[in-house]
């Protein structure tokens, strides 16, 4: 019950139901606040209790100064959590192991239960094996039950187990398109109360929900457990950026190339830590599917959150996915009600200000390893040509200046451009010339793009010309189609659009995060050899949101994000050497030259299809038992009992270690002495360098740990569906193919030195912790800029604790990841400001020490923390723990002991 300190408490009455709501107007200064900032306060009003969440707290966020820097903590209350399997298989591994722990200390085990609604969805377990044939679905989904049999046998236990807690089968689609087809409600409606949908989630990309005005952003696994358990995120009222946008999009672009426009526009403006509201007349011409594509870009830009208000567009997609005729009404007579319906005349206040015209939107694509590095299309081969002699050897790069052919009928390279041409016969016969630029894999993946129709039949509208012109894929292209949703495959088949696109080799490969996540199953054996034995700088091109190296696939040195569209254009032109706006894809039946404007679908051609094609009915069919799943989900054998009965020889799913030898109170925090360097780092290690993700190779920690458990290596799987096996995941944390390690240099994956033995020799990363930690020794990490920017990845700070890491000294972090080294007992400090390891001398081969944090003992949070070294090094770290609920879970040594803690105490 609220305090209803505002006597905020009224009655909405919609047709024939009455709701209970909480009224903004009754808060001085909620007329003038950005939308994003209404629905928190919405929150705040119907969570007040008086403790946690006080009438100042309301007064705060109705006195928001937009600015001021953040510095007032509030208590944010999402009503739902959603999860995908990757990062959810853990959280309930952590509850299931919660569970046991509060039996040990004297409690009830089913206190352990999701207070709000929780829903997973398995959509990160599927692997590309198969592609380019008629049976590639089939065979894929065979090989993800094969290989995950016991998580999927465990998550079964756990919808059985836990209350609130839902599970979307394997082969349905992917979460955050599911989230906008089925699950988000935009206005819940829970004991009798109606309120603004909001969530967190286990995937960064959470924020696609953002563009139905559904208010949630990515959060570690750890802080999604602690909501699923009632804990509210402690969060400071952030900066909002207001997003103006105009005029419309002119013809022959995407949403592909607006978002990469906003990506490269935020990411120079800086929004990390803020939220991202778009606003103005032109938010009405931006389509649900665009504004979603936008919104999952948000981790991209780096801010919380990037929200679209509701309006009539909202209502009209809510109609389209099936939703009730009574949850439409609701939706439109609450956001009024509210004033949280869109009004392009008025102009609410934000801290910062940004505009586009839509009109100046050119195609565009991004690489070759951050989304942000935006290239207009015309200028994407000239500008690999600059980028490529970063990933070839220097004899390439002195060869450069011949002319050569990369490939069998591409275009001549232009002078100055490494080329490496190596000849290749496939399993066919055909032989071809492999070369650096050539185009690997070719992807139409992930939750970015293909919840957007417009995109999706664009895709195939250019296939169906490219074969109707006698126009085909270049053979060492690996091609792959993984829709996020089935919706996606029934109107490609209603409009007869399938067949082309599998005579490109564009076949379904399945429903899931495949080649964005590192799914993209192994490239076929002679182009692996190829690209190996000649070391070739090859490219993959992806419809997804990220491309950073050594993700997407390990034969595979440059990334580039791009629309569907263009994902089969270079498919058909095969390198990245070719300017696909200039030179021709290829050949038709007469020997012409086709060219990308041949090709190109026109917006009424694309518009016609897509309202012809797709229809209510689709979407009430597909997700009419969305939980039941196939024959296959439905007759797994379930087990059953409130606590799981975990098998010693599983080598997925295993009881981690966080509660041994746990007590009801906390010791106290000590400083940290004698520390050694596990890692120093330079800038923009993202949470992909951290956390184990991708395939397990046999020479490494983890591929050791397998096949001494008896797994052969063609079942090794990836990290990703190990997650639940914290063995297995230490022994991958720091361990990424291009990951940096500044006092190992000359290598790079998971290296280190460890000075536990003489000389210092060069060890695995594992190898080394695992000498430190039977010495006693804490570890630190040293890094530069952006730390831990990318996915809100939990393993990236569980790894990171379990090896023994204390302490990690940044010159900045993205969000998430701080927070979540926080949730795992690890300090996240900061160097002085303007300063780094390399201003102040460090080579990492110095012993640490840090004092000053026990003054988090006596209830305070220390500005700073004094950093000594033996080599005679001093400086002050700020310390990034940035709330007063962070620091209850730092002393606490963690987010879930103190959850659990205050759980018992209740």
């Amino acid at each position: 019950m609220s305090a209803n300190s505002f006597d905020a408490r009224s009655t909405l009455q919609v047709g024939d139901e009455s709701y209970e709501i909480f009224k903004l107007d009754k808060v001085d200064g909620s007329a003038r606040l950005p939308y994003s900032l209404k629905v928190l306060l919405e929150n705040l009003l119907r969570t007040e209790d008086g403790a946690n969440i006080t009438a100042d707290h309301i007064r705060a966020l109705g006195n928001w100064d937009p600015n001021a820097q953040p510095s007032q903590e509030i208590q944010f209350t999402p009503a739902r959590v959603i999860m995908q399997d990757f990062t959810g298989v853990p959280c309930v591994v952590d509850l299931a192991t919660m569970r046991e722990a509060v039996k040990e200390l004297g409690g009830d085990a089913d206190r352990i239960n999701p207070l709000a609604p929780a829903e997973l969805v398995i959509d990160h377990s599927v692997i590309a094996d198969t592609f380019g044939t008629s049976d590639a679905f089939k065979k894929n989904v065979e090989l993800e039950y094969g290989r995950n049999r016991e998580r999927y046998q465990f998550l079964r236990w756990g919808q059985g187990a836990f209350d609130e807690f839902k599970v979307v089968p394997p082969g349905t689609g992917i979460v955050h398109q599911v989230n906008i087809e089925h699950l988000a409600r935009t206005v819940m409606v829970r004991n009798g109360q109606a309120y603004p949908d909001t969530l967190v989630g286990t995937d960064s990309h959470t924020t696609m929900v953002n563009g139905l005005g559904v208010l949630g952003w990515g959060v570690g696994g750890i802080e999604a457990e602690a909501a699923m358990l009632g804990q509210p995120v402690s969060m400071l009222i952030p900066r909002v950026v207001g997003f103006k946008l105009t005029g419309e999009l002119p013809t022959g672009t995407t949403a592909t190339d607006l978002v990469l426009t906003i990506t490269e526009m935020l990411r120079h403006h800086g929004v990390v830590g803020k939220f991202v509201e778009f606003y103005g007349e032109g938010v009405a011409s931006v389509p649900l599917a665009n504004r979603a594509t936008i919104g999952n870009m948000s981790p991209e830009f780096g801010s919380t959150a990037a929200i679209f208000p509701v309006d009539e567009e909202t209502i009209n997609y809510l109609k389209l996915t099936g939703r009730s005729a009574e949850q439409l009404a609701l939706v439109e007579a609450y956001a009024k009600e509210q004033g949280l319906w869109h009004d392009a005349s008025r102009e609410p206040e934000f801290s910062e200000y940004l505009e586009l015209d839509l009109a100046t939107v050119v195609p565009s694509i991004a690489g070759p390893k951050r989304p942000q590095d935006r290239i207009a299309l015309a200028d994407a081969a000239h500008q690999f040509g600059l980028d490529v002699v970063n990933y070839v050897s220097e004899t390439d790069t002195d060869e450069a200046g011949k002319e050569s052919f990369p490939a069998s009928d591409a275009p001549a390279v232009s002078n100055g451009v490494p080329s490496k041409p190596v000849q290749v016969t496939g399993p066919d016969g055909v032989t071809y010339d492999l070369d650096h630029g050539a185009v690997a894999v070719a992807a139409i993946t992930s939750c970015t793009n293909t919840s957007n129709p417009y995109v999706m039949v664009g895709a195939a509208l250019l296939a169906k010309k490219a074969v109707e012109k006698g126009l085909t894929r270049k053979p060492w292209v690996k091609t792959t189609l993984a829709p996020g949703s089935q919706v996606v495959m029934d109107y490609y088949d209603r409009a007869g659009l399938t067949p082309y696109l599998d005579k490109l080799g564009f076949n379904l490969v399945g429903y899931g995060c495949t080649t964005c996540i590192g799914n993209s199953g192994p490239l076929p054996d002679e182009v692996s050899q190829a690209v190996n034995d000649n070391d070739l700088a090859v490219v993959s091109v992806l419809s997804g949101n990220r491309n950073f190296e050594g993700r997407i696939n390990p034969d595979v040195k440059m990334n580039y994000l791009a629309s569907p569209p263009l994902v089969v254009a270079y498919a058909l032109a095969g390198s990245m050497k070719v300017d696909i706006t200039k030179d021709a894809l290829g050949t038709d039946q007469d020997g012409n030259p086709v060219y990308l404007e041949d090709l190109w679908p026109s917006e009424q051609e694309v518009e016609q299809v897509v309202a012809s094609a797709i229809g209510q009915e689709m979407f009430t069919k597909d997700y009419a038992d969305v939980f039941a799943g196939d024959a296959q989900w439905q007759a797994l054998p379930v087990p059953t009992g409130n606590t799981f009965e975990w098998d010693t020889e599983s080598t997925y799913v295993r009881k981690p270690p966080y509660f041994e030898g746990m007590g009801m109170e906390p010791a106290p925090v000590t400083d940290i002495s004698g520390a050694r360097v596990l890692a120093k780092l330079g800038d923009s290690v993202t949470t992909d360098h951290i956390s184990p993700a991708g395939a397990i190779k046999a020479d490494t920690p983890a591929g050791q740990y397998l096949t001494e458990h008896g797994v052969t290596r063609r079942d090794f799987n990836s990290y990703g569906s190990r997650r639940g096996n914290h063995e297995v995941m230490i022994r991958g944390t720091f361990a990424n193919i291009r990951l940096r390690n500044q006092i190992a240099p000359g290598t790079e994956g998971g290296f280190t030195r460890d000075f536990t033995q003489e000389g210092a020799p060069v060890s695995y990363i594992y190898d080394a912790s695992q000498n430190y930690q039977a010495q006693g020794t804490p570890l630190v990490i040293l890094a530069g800029k952006e730390y831990g920017s990318g996915s809100s990845r939990d393993w990236a700070a569980k790894g990171t604790a379990l090896l023994g890491v204390r302490a990690v000294i940044a010159e900045s972090y993205e969000r998430i990841h701080r927070s979540n080294l926080i949730g795992m007992g690890v300090l996240p400090l900061q160097f002085p400001e303007g300063s780094s390891a390399l201003d102040l001398g460090l080579s990492g081969e110095e012993t640490f020490t840090l004092t000053g944090i026990t003054a988090l003992n006596d209830g305070e949070i220390p500005a700073t923390v004094k950093v000594t070294t033996d080599t005679g090094v001093e400086f002050d770290a700020t310390v990034r723990i940035d709330t007063p609920g962070e620091a209850d879970y730092y002393r606490n040594g963690g987010i879930l002991q103190y959850v659990l803690r205050s759980l018992i105490r209740d």
